[in-house]
């Protein structure tokens, strides 16, 4: 069931759209906003809500890759892995993230629910790779061998976490 604030905040979209179907995406991003990611039940919700079937909504929701299904970290780093960001290093730039985030691989999380690892197709800063984005922050250029940006990048967010 949506919170009295989800409902306040979906019913703003809606209000913002020619149709409740084209609130559909940012109805799924405010719950996610407030649950972390968006369940069966949120999609269920958000479909109720809108007076759209469930697999319609379903539909949305695992078309768009920022839409996650299945809890992730309080932060989530995705890494881009273009073409331009492969040729310049991205598989090296993942194997010392995998290392300083103790996780074996992309789609994991750590231990402390802090950080989830995920791919994304592009970034669109192919000038600048490798690349990779923590929530909405774009980090550009990043030395695929220089731990110590990348332990900056991480640091960045294990404060916030302590703040």
């Amino acid at each position: 069931m949506l919170s009295e604030q989800e409902r306040r905040e979906i019913d703003d979209e809606v209000r913002r759209r020619e149709t409740p179907r084209a609130a559909s995406i940012e109805a799924l991003r405010i719950v996610q906003r407030h649950r972390g990611y968006v369940s069966d039940d949120g999609v269920d919700d958000v479909a109720a809500h809108l007076g759209l079937s469930p697999e319609e909504v379903d539909g949305v929701a695992t078309f768009y890759n920022l839409i996650f299904r299945r809890p992730v970290g309080r932060h989530v780093i995705f890494q881009c892995d273009s073409i331009s960001c492969w040729i310049l290093g991205a598989d090296r730039l993942r194997r010392r993230l995998c290392e300083r985030l103790g996780i074996r691989g992309p789609g994991e999380t750590t231990r402390d629910g802090q950080f989830t690892l995920l791919p994304i197709q592009c970034l669109g800063t192919c000038d600048h790779a490798p690349a990779l984005m923590v929530d909405e922050d774009l980090y550009r250029d990043i030395g695929p061998d220089d731990g110590e940006a990348i332990e900056r990048i991480l640091d960045r967010y294990r404060a916030k976490a302590t703040a």
